[in-house]
């Protein structure tokens, strides 16, 4: 790994750059403008202009990705950014200052250890982080061991400090690829079930490419994929710059149920997120691709209000009037004004409204909005549009985070579809939840508009070439580069509105793993548990009735039959016996469940409000809402000291 450039702060203030490059680029903007869509304003194509002034438009690097994005396309990028400059020249408040550092040589990789669980690889307390290890892929491993190896000589150098040596952290007796220990019982009896359990996890982990695919694999390791497969890649044509629309990805139905992102407990999410951050640091190692975290040092931001406020404010004060919110209120009131109105409004997000009415309704939304006397009527669709971008582009950090914002640009840089769709699943599993959460209602509702393009005339190009600039220009950072950026922003765009049920899912090789650390989590707590037994000197008679009941537990004939028991305590005290069979699915067992609550008049009006989920809890993972096409019979073989609980979908 490169060594990294000595620390720096750069100030960025609001959308203006701070260098002499401001007039430059701006008129760059404007010159831009004219050249390729002189009268453009307000969503009017020019054709014959575009097609005449071709070879007098700007020389700008395409990036790779660029595909299906023409001339007239990218305009209305050029477009927004001038937008952007007047709304922010006729705004008067005072602008938001962010500094940004560039880590020391060293700390980034100390603060990606972290990040990724492993920071007893940097304390010296390596016990934790090796039983990490011995759930990751042989690419995984590298990536890991490459950032050790840069951190230690880096401290080694500074202080001359002792730091554990790193060929002893990675020995074959530390860290296994494709070996993974047993699931830690309390009983030998329970061992072979355990190995057999671990057998089903390792042969998901070790398929190759003989396995058939559909369209995306996700129960292989994407880096793994990218390593096996980087010679042939080679010799493949690049994604090319042609007029076809984006392919239909299928997303694999996996018999043990797909897992989203919010569907896990906390602590299970938690280990997605490291899991994801070693993967894509694996994936863009392998493709030789390289991108630096940045931090915020000092951020001069709006403790309340709406505009310029961060995410966690807006909704710590949202959920002190409502609970539970996931999602900015403000965000949520203006999606559903402009649905409210109808999305066939032509030109809606391209045309923008008034400046000088932006900015009133701007000021009035700031005083009224949570005092709930501000009149929805006086706003136009157009100005609605206009406010929601505002919105997202005025966040103090970008809604992709500024830690992340150059791996989510360093997607433009990787040379074929699959790579980029694989890295941009792992970018949004790193997401916070806050940012992930706004994200998503923001994507769901821009592919709500493009649904209804034959009357609002905004398609998936316009819609992305659009929201692009508002998404990944970060306060004053957009440049002269920011021509290179262009088409390449744009296209990550695009993917994240066509492909979102792709994106937010859990890839299957991510929770098997996160299945093995919980494994490898229960063993620990088992040795312990035993240690205590014997300080404690427990009588032989106590000890052979734990004995007895956990035999007991463990022949019980019902299990032994196949049969699992759902329980459902907010519901209903009384807990069903399930047989399992071949086809039974989870959606099977919530229809029965309904039928039988139905049946008792135990359904309350405030039941059938919520939204119910049945959930796999415990045993190798911590809590889990079950995809309603879950084979339970399959996730049963998978995890069979799981307990099975009905209950409303967690807010």
């Amino acid at each position: 790994m490169d060594p990294l450039p000595t620390s720096q702060s750069v100030v960025l203030t609001g959308y203006h750059l701070n260098d002499d490059s401001t007039d430059d680029f701006v008129n760059s903007i404007k010159e831009e403008t004219e050249r390729s869509s002189p009268g453009r304003r307000c969503g009017q194509y020019s054709m014959n202009q575009a097609h005449s002034r071709n070879m007098e438009n700007p020389q700008y690097e395409r990036s790779y990705s660029q595909d299906s994005l023409d001339e007239l396309s990218m305009a209305d990028y050029w477009n927004e950014v001038e937008n952007i400059q007047t709304t922010q020249e006729n705004c008067q408040e005072e602008q938001e200052e962010v500094a940004v550092k560039v880590p020391d040589e060293g700390e980034v990789e100390e603060e990606w250890l972290k990040n990724a669980g492993l920071s007893g690889l940097v304390s010296g307390d390596t016990q934790e982080s090796i039983a990490i290890l011995s759930t990751l892929t042989s690419t995984q491993a590298e990536a890991v061991q490459r950032r050790v190896e840069t951190f230690t000589m880096t401290m080694k150098k500074k202080n001359k400090q002792h730091f554990p040596d790193v060929r002893d952290i990675f020995s074959p007796q530390a860290s296994s690829t494709n070996e993974v220990s047993a699931v830690a019982t309390d009983g030998d009896e329970r061992e072979d079930t355990a190995e057999k359990i671990e057998g089903q996890l390792n042969n998901l982990a070790i398929k190759d490419e003989s396995i058939q695919h559909t369209d995306i694999n996700l129960e292989i390791s994407y880096s793994e994929q990218a390593a096996n497969t980087k010679d042939k890649s080679n010799n493949e044509n690049p994604i090319r710059e042609d007029d076809s629309p984006l392919p239909n990805y299928r997303l694999p139905k996996e018999k043990t149920g797909t897992t989203k992102a919010g569907d896990l407990a906390p602590q299970d999410m938690k280990k997605v997120h490291s899991l994801a951050l070693i993967e894509i640091t694996a994936l863009y190692d392998t493709l030789g691709v390289d991108f630096k975290q940045h931090k915020a040092m000092r951020v001069k931001i709006r403790e309340m209000g709406l505009f310029g406020v961060p995410l966690s404010v807006l909704l710590e004060q949202d959920q002190k009037k409502f609970p539970g919110t996931k999602v900015p209120l403000i965000l949520q009131k203006l999606i559903a004004h402009i649905e409210e109105e109808g999305l066939n409004t032509e030109g809606i997000l391209r045309i923008p409204g008034l400046a000088s009415r932006i900015k009133s309704l701007r000021e009035e939304l700031e005083a009224k909005f949570y005092e709930k006397t501000f009149n929805w009527e006086n706003v136009r669709q157009h100005d609605a549009a206009s406010i929601l971008k505002l919105f997202i582009r005025e966040l103090p950090h970008p809604l992709v985070t500024l830690e992340y914002l150059d791996a989510f640009l360093a997607v433009q840089n990787l040379a074929h579809r699959k790579h980029q769709l694989q890295a941009l699943n792992l970018l949004v599993l790193l997401l916070p939840d806050q940012n992930r959460d706004t994200l998503k209602s923001l994507l769901e509702f821009l592919q709500r508009l493009i649904d209804n393009k034959e009357s609002n005339k905004m398609t998936l190009n316009n819609v992305s070439v659009i929201m692009a600039p508002n998404l990944f220009m970060f306060k004053g950072c957009c440049s002269k580069t920011q021509l290179a950026m262009a088409a390449g922003t744009s296209t990550i765009m695009r993917y994240l509105i066509k492909y979102q049920e792709l994106l937010w899912t859990i890839p299957k090789f991510i929770m098997n793993q996160v299945r093995r650390q919980n494994i490898e989590h229960h063993k620990k707590l088992s040795k312990e548990k035993a240690v205590m037994k014997l300080l404690k000197k427990m009588t032989y008679d106590k000890d052979k009735h734990e004995r007895n009941q956990t035999d007991k537990s463990l022949h019980d004939p019902v299990t032994l039959q196949g049969v699992i028991r759902v329980q459902a305590p907010s519901l209903s005290k009384v807990s069903m016996a399930i047989q399992l069979t071949e086809d039974l699915k989870a959606s099977d067992i919530l229809a029965r469940f309904q039928q039988y609550l139905s049946q008792n008049s135990r359904i309350t009006e405030s039941t059938n409000k919520e939204e119910v989920c049945l959930y796999e809890i415990g045993g190798n993972i911590g809590e889990r809402c079950l995809d309603d096409d879950t084979y339970m019979k399959d996730l049963y073989q998978l995890n069979p000291n799981a307990e099975w609980v009905i209950k409303p979908r967690c807010q």
